[in-house]
């Protein structure tokens, strides 16, 4: 599997080459499944969802003109028979992974079965997150969320697919954790490399192979 983890989607001409470069045909001719999962943590998660599927976002996913784009709603699938959904998951080319909160969203990864399904789908298929999609196949969280009201079940951890943390929307000028300052100081407590992500940046991963693709800022926390 390649990935291509961004933190708004896709927002530049440099990032959608980016995103045409790790697929294995034209975008025309690839198949798409949209989570909107991580946005229904939050009260507006409903809005988030449905800019999500309707192509609405600032960031530009299902909108790229796939040949094909279905939802997949994680936290349906426990109900769902898995001859119903898991072939058409490792039949899809492209996983568009959308934001909102990264731990509620690898709680149902996992709870769905999604999470154990994703090592064994093609080495073609293509995952691509937003903000919370792309945080969940990181290594680690750091201690962003140690404060949450919600009790811990073990299941919020991320997948650990890549070996480095993601802090998205560097210097948002809505988000004030998001300064980097603020991130420089987070990223001490973290273990594995750091890389802080502006709305127009995102993360190119190819056989273990890190590639930063940008038309904005972007920075490297060392552990």
């Amino acid at each position: 599997m390649k990935f291509l983890l961004t933190s708004s989607g896709v927002r530049n001409p440099s990032i959608h080459s980016a995103l045409a470069d790790l697929l294995d045909k034209p975008i025309s001719e690839c198949t798409a499944l949209c989570i909107p999962t991580a946005a229904y943590y939050f009260p507006e998660g409903p809005a988030i969802a449905y800019r999500l599927i309707s192509g609405t976002s600032q960031g530009r996913l299902v909108d790229l003109g796939w040949k094909s784009v279905g939802v997949l709603e994680l936290t349906a699938l426990p109900s769902v028979a898995e001859e119903n959904w898991i072939p058409l998951v490792k039949e899809t080319d492209v996983l568009l992974v959308g934001g909102g909160d990264p731990m509620y969203l690898c709680h149902w990864m996992r709870e769905s079965g999604f999470a154990d399904l994703l090592p064994s789908l093609r080495s073609e298929t293509v995952y691509v997150g937003v903000s919370a999609g792309s945080m969940a196949v990181t290594a680690s969280f750091g201690e962003n969320y140690n404060d949450r009201p919600v009790p811990t079940t073990g299941t919020e951890t991320p997948l650990g697919l890549i070996d480095i943390a993601i802090y998205p929307h560097l210097n948002h000028p809505a988000m004030e954790d998001t300064q980097e300052a603020n991130i420089a100081t987070w990223a001490t407590k973290v273990p594995v490399p750091t890389y802080a992500l502006d709305d127009n940046s995102a993360i190119k991963v190819t056989n273990g192979t890190i590639d930063v693709t940008t038309e904005g800022h972007w920075k490297l926390f060392q552990p």
